[in-house]
């Protein structure tokens, strides 16, 4: 054992600055300190540090440390994203979808979830299913959210329950055999329902009567205020608020989606800026 401390030892040494000072960045801004984080990681992004880049494009994102300004998150995030950095990619494909530019979004996603980002695999999944902006294939969809529902993504566990209960048991046998490592074995006993189900009903039963519940909240004004800010931009664009009260407190749902899957998406794009949210079934 003696002999392998000196070998320790060198490799601390050896650690790049640049790499020490991410990290005194990162313990700045698990202190709550933004501001100092932003400034340890501005010179290194600038320089060309992938992960100081992308943790200044969250900076901005979040406006933490520096304005809220999503224009700015998007320019860091994509130097952080074109070296290959994988959070960066499945960051920015978010973004991107979220505003509305889901050709350059989807992009991105594609990277991020060929290298298994368990958020881009559940996204273009779920676009998959629906037809969101590319072809339709739910094969390839069940494929991508059981790799994404492998990694623990509750999201992802959530769609994928969906997508066994609509698609047929032939389909979901043809993913099977596209999903790599463990996630393969993955049972995929139907239903009697769901295995005479054609998969021309996936897409359907757009009955607009899902939504997402974002919080329970013991003054209105705080619900409203709450909506207001995510309705801006990205998934809740265009939503209504319902404010359904329960005794003391006052939920705040938005919607309406046309399917469980669609709610989970937003959901997961909601889940990765730090926003709680969930599905909340018609009824």
């Amino acid at each position: 054992m003696r002999k392998m401390w000196p070998i320790v030892i060198a490799l601390a040494l050896a650690a790049p600055a640049s790499a020490q000072s991410v990290k005194a960045g990162v313990e700045a801004w698990q202190r709550g300190d933004h501001a100092r984080a932003v400034a340890v990681w501005r010179p290194l992004a600038e320089k060309g540090n992938a992960d100081a880049a992308f943790n200044l494009g969250q900076a901005y994102r979040l406006g933490r440390g520096v304005p809220l300004n999503l224009g700015a998150a998007q320019t860091w995030l994509a130097r952080a994203a074109a070296k290959g950095h994988v959070d960066a990619q499945a960051t920015l494909g978010l973004l991107l979808f979220d505003s509305g530019n889901r050709a350059a979004g989807l992009r991105w996603l594609q990277s991020a979830a060929e290298r298994g980002d368990a958020r881009a695999l559940l996204v273009l999944g779920t676009a998959l299913f629906n037809g969101d902006g590319v072809a339709r294939d739910p094969v390839r969809a069940y494929a991508f959210v059981s790799r994404a529902a492998a990694q623990g993504l509750a999201p992802a566990r959530t769609t994928l329950a969906e997508m066994d209960r609509l698609m047929p048991l032939e389909q979901r046998q043809q993913a099977a055999r596209l999903v790599p490592g463990p996630a393969a074995a993955r049972p995929a006993a139907p239903s009697a329902a769901s295995a005479s189900k054609p998969a021309a009903a996936a897409p359907a039963a757009a009955s607009g009567s899902w939504r997402v519940q974002l919080g329970a909240f013991a003054r209105r004004e705080s619900a409203e205020a709450l909506f207001a800010r995510l309705s801006a931009g990205g998934p809740l664009a265009g939503k209504q608020s319902y404010l359904v009260s329960a005794g003391a407190v006052t939920r705040l749902q938005a919607g309406p989606f046309p399917s469980r899957a669609a709610a989970s998406a937003a959901c997961a794009a909601l889940s990765a800026r730090g926003q709680a949210c969930f599905p909340v079934a018609p009824g």
